[in-house]
């Protein structure tokens, strides 16, 4: 009898279950989306945006389709945020330093030598100050869906190692489209060039440019080593990527469509930034297999790098203003108090 009972409320609950989902089920409509990213197929930023794409499509029980374009087919971050903006575009996954153009703020993100490790990034940037600056977008036709990671950019060139920030002299860079970064490597005595990353193999190949700055993972799986001799661990800045939708499509879902989106995102994020960080710790051992010649930048060199840059960090801190300089500093103490 007590056995019986207790299939019968099983069934009662898994009844019950059902009545509840499936008119959730029913408010979601049928999608077929489109999402854009700049690097490799094999990079994070590509799976991150394959994974999301998965959860969509399992969280609204196939109803919500997403076509991922990798590798810069669909155009440079500025041409794929500036197709979300007119709705030609649905997804992508741009930095924080192309994002600069449309809210200055995001510049910020571009100082050298601001986070120690990407924990405190992550504390930063999920918390009150990241969503302050990310809730600036939707008056520009963007919607953060959240910040996923790029990382810490390091340093390749065809001419020599790079042990002290005197070593860029005379390089001719590229840079992302971001004027303090270009402002940075120029005081370094660099030649920055600023350029999209779609264009960026072929430059180097045929020495339009000496050099690049970029985190591991974008080197590794845009086969830079085939065309650059020396990578330098500069770790000098910090950069993340915004998971971006545009306004016009985010219009368009009704209260359970969007709680699918951002919960699909919120579990592309975690998948993103971990497979990141998994590839970043082993490919430097990788890179000198593929016949880089790699060198540290000991820690009294990035100190001197930064106060080389603190010129172009007092200008640019002082056209971003002095009140969101504060708060981020205040939240990077606190993130630095936490983490003890």
């Amino acid at each position: 009898m007590r056995q019986a009972l207790s299939k019968l409320f099983a069934a009662a609950l898994s009844a019950a279950a059902l009545t509840v989902a499936v008119p959730a089920q029913a408010q979601i409509r049928s999608y077929d989306l489109k999402a854009g990213t700049n690097l490799a197929d094999d990079h994070p930023q590509s799976q991150g945006a394959k994974k999301f794409a998965e959860a969509a499509d399992r969280l609204s029980g196939g109803k919500i389709k997403i076509r991922v374009f990798s590798a810069g087919a669909l155009g440079s971050d500025v041409q794929m945020q500036s197709a979300l903006q007119g709705g030609i575009l649905d997804f992508t996954v741009p930095s924080t330093s192309t994002l600069a153009g449309q809210v200055k703020e995001f510049g910020v993100f571009d100082f050298p030598f601001l986070f120690n490790t990407a924990q405190e990034a992550d504390q930063v940037l999920d918390g009150p100050f990241g969503k302050r600056i990310a809730d600036k977008l939707p008056e520009k036709g963007l919607v953060s869906l959240g910040y996923w990671e790029n990382g810490f950019r390091n340093t390749t060139n065809s001419k020599h190692p790079v042990l002290r920030w005197e070593d860029f002299q005379g390089l001719k860079i590229r840079t992302v489209q971001n004027t303090v970064v270009i402002d940075i490597f120029n005081n370094f005595g660099a030649n920055a060039v600023p350029m999209a990353f779609n264009e960026l193999f072929t430059a180097l190949e045929t020495r339009t440019v000496d050099a690049q700055e970029n985190p591991l993972p974008v080197i590794a799986t845009a086969k830079f080593y085939e065309v650059q001799k020396y990578l330098s661990l500069t770790r000098h800045s910090y950069t993340a990527l915004v998971f971006l939708i545009s306004k016009k499509t985010w219009d368009r879902f009704n209260d359970a469509e969007k709680k699918v989106i951002l919960t699909a995102a919120d579990e592309a994020k975690l998948f993103q930034r971990r497979t990141n960080r998994e590839l970043d710790a082993r490919l430097v051992e990788q890179l000198k297999k593929e016949g880089m010649q790699v060198n540290d930048v000991q820690p009294a060199e990035r100190i001197r790098m930064a106060e080389k840059a603190k010129s172009v960090i007092a200008k640019h801190s002082g056209l971003i203003g002095e009140a969101t300089m504060k708060e981020l500093f205040g939240e990077i103490a606190k993130a630095r108090a936490s983490a003890k």
